[in-house]
């Protein structure tokens, strides 16, 4: 236990000392973390109530307003998650996670993570209606000093751990837990800043083994060309064709590495496609072009992008450099990270249909990626997937 605690505080602690905030290290994006808050804005989440969310100096602070919460988009599984708060003496806020977005029961419908004096029957560290943190381990921090402090939290299936400035303060299994949701910010009295929020997901198993095309196929290829390269990479050159997952996935986090090799060539990965039919999927643009020079402006709804859906609202990847990518699609929500800083966030309000290029698609569907035309040149490598369990309530 206390040799997993050190690796695990050692492991997000010493990058962050060096990064500045809200910004990822290289190597936090190298190993698959994404941020949730890109220090100016709040896309990606969604206010709930009457409450004044803002953002100022790279913080995202509430003082004012009714009780509730500020939530991600995006529903996630397993992760660590990080957060930095700072909060008044008499601040009672929280974190809330795997929530729904309007949780009524706290041990059925969320877990929250408690920002709290001493005198709260859950004091900052507890997790509530779990776990109360013991008062020799709160009371120091029961006098707030407009210091900073910090949560990492670990979610694996029932089983959650609660670091709180570093130290290990609480953990526990739930034997009914609540496997997937939002994150969410509270507000309830007093007034709370967060910052440095970022994820980790957990649980992803590769779908790419780097010596051959088990587990794809080239059915239709068409004058693509798809090989494993001798560094374990999958080629993609010419086209217009695909290579295509032989299994099917409806709610998933995708995270894979890409590397274009020429100016703004096209591609992507398209995703909930009709089996073996020609690209008939939801795509995630692949393209790194801009205008003017301007990564603000796309070429061609840009890396990270819901083609035809949604622009990626900044181009993050260079070509002839390994980028990140991380997609979650969540019902008829999607949203795209390119090396960890959130590029799209769409949800699909049109009529069912079987062809995502038609209407919302729910049923899983293959994965595909695009040769899109003779100038293709582009490699992929550590493509790894985690399916999101069955959600307890409907999306919006």
């Amino acid at each position: 236990m206390r040799l997993l605690a050190f690796v695990f505080v050692t492991f997000l602690h010493i990058p962050h000392a060096f990064a500045q905030h809200n910004q990822l290290t290289p190597q936090q994006i190298t190993d698959g973390w994404i941020s949730l808050f890109d220090g100016e804005t709040l896309f990606g989440w969604a206010q709930q109530g009457d409450i004044d969310w803002h953002v100022k100096d790279g913080e995202i602070r509430a003082s004012e307003g009714e009780v509730g919460l500020l939530l991600t988009n995006s529903e996630f599984a397993d992760y660590n998650l990080h957060v930095e708060f700072r909060a008044e003496p008499k601040t009672n806020s929280g974190l809330f996670l795997r929530t729904s977005p309007e949780p009524e029961e706290v041990t059925r419908d969320c877990y929250e993570i408690n920002i709290a004096p001493l005198s709260n029957p859950f004091p900052t560290g507890s997790a509530v209606g779990r776990h109360r943190t013991a008062d020799d381990v709160v009371k120091p921090l029961d006098v707030w000093d407009g210091q900073w402090h910090t949560y990492d939290v670990v979610m694996r299936g029932g089983f959650v751990r609660i670091y709180l400035d570093g130290v290990a303060v609480a953990e526990f299994t739930d034997a009914n837990p609540k496997l997937r949701g939002q994150i969410g910010l509270q507000h309830n009295t007093g007034k709370i800043a967060f910052r440095n929020i970022r994820l980790l997901p957990h649980s992803t198993q590769s779908i790419f083994n780097g010596k051959d095309l088990t587990g794809w196929n080239t059915d239709r290829a068409e004058v693509s060309e798809f090989k494993v390269t001798s560094e374990g990479e999958l080629q993609v050159l010419n086209g217009r064709g695909q290579i295509e997952s032989d299994a099917s996935y409806g709610d998933f986090l995708l995270q894979l590495e890409c590397f274009v090799n020429g100016d703004a060539l096209n591609s992507g990965v398209f995703f909930r496609c009709i089996p073996r039919d020609f690209m008939m999927g939801y795509e995630c643009q692949i393209q790194n072009g801009m205008k003017d020079g301007d990564p603000t402006q796309p070429v061609d709804c840009g890396t990270g992008g819901i083609f035809r859906r949604q622009n990626a609202r900044r181009i993050v990847a260079k070509d002839r450099e390994w980028f990140a990518m991380t997609l979650v699609a969540d019902g008829p929500h999607m949203a795209a990270w390119v090396n960890g800083h959130q590029v799209s966030d769409w949800t699909d309000t049109r009529k069912p249909h079987e062809n995502p290029r038609k209407g919302l698609r729910l049923e899983p569907g293959t994965l595909a990626i695009q040769g899109h035309d003779p100038t293709t040149d582009l490699r992929f490598r550590k493509l790894r997937i985690a399916e999101l369990p069955a959600s307890a309530e409907p999306r919006p």
